[in-house]
């Protein structure tokens, strides 16, 4: 239900006629990004949202912990308190918990494990042949989201492709299609998290 008020509200915002959602209007393209962002690590898992993950940290049990990554991509752990884990490879979130918990333990020892992953789910809107959610096994790339929706339709503006990103803030990323096509950057590789939504133009 939180992600379609997402979509409403961003719709609203836009005014239903999508004249503020145009290429004119704010957004990152998605060469901007950090390279991490663009293309994580050759076969790192990328965690997500609802996924069960098991935090150690080496002789100190009163801090390891099993949680679910919540909707909002974070999840909270005792000293380190709220940390953004959605869209991190679990080394990369291992090496932040350690960093933080350095102000509490002599050098720490974190690991974390995926427990249970769920399947990725987005929205896809605009000029596709085949509105809707696409669901998937991670990694799902947005190349893939929109093979999945049948492609770019007649009308669509295929420099202006956009994915509304709404953890850990709000972006709107831009793509053009034949960077896609052509992997420009790491573009083929660009991987979707759940509650993000594809809008083509």
């Amino acid at each position: 239900m939180a992600h379609h008020r997402f979509i409403l509200a961003f719709l609203l915002a836009c005014g239903l006629g999508c004249a503020a959602c145009g290429p004119s209007g704010a957004y990152t393209w998605y060469s901007q990004l950090p390279a991490s962002e663009i293309s994580p690590p050759s076969g790192d898992y990328i965690l997500g949202v609802g996924d069960a993950i098991e935090i150690s940290v080496y002789d100190q049990q009163n801090l390891s912990l099993q949680t679910k990554i919540r909707q909002d991509g974070k999840l909270a752990m005792p000293f380190v308190g709220e940390v953004v884990a959605a869209g991190k490879p679990p080394a990369v979130l291992a090496r932040e918990l350690e960093q933080r918990l350095k102000e509490f333990i002599v050098s720490p020892r974190v690991t974390v494990n995926v427990a249970d992953s769920v399947p990725i789910s987005v929205s896809v809107m605009g000029e596709v042949s085949t509105r809707g959610t696409v669901t998937a096994k991670p990694p799902l790339t947005l190349l893939q989201a929109l093979a999945q929706s049948g492609g770019l339709s007649d009308y669509a503006n295929d420099e202006a492709i956009f994915v509304l990103r709404k953890t850990p803030s709000f972006r709107r990323i831009r793509f053009r299609y034949d960077d896609l096509v052509q992997n420009v950057g790491g573009a083929a590789t660009f991987t979707l998290r759940t509650g993000d939504v594809v809008v083509v133009e």
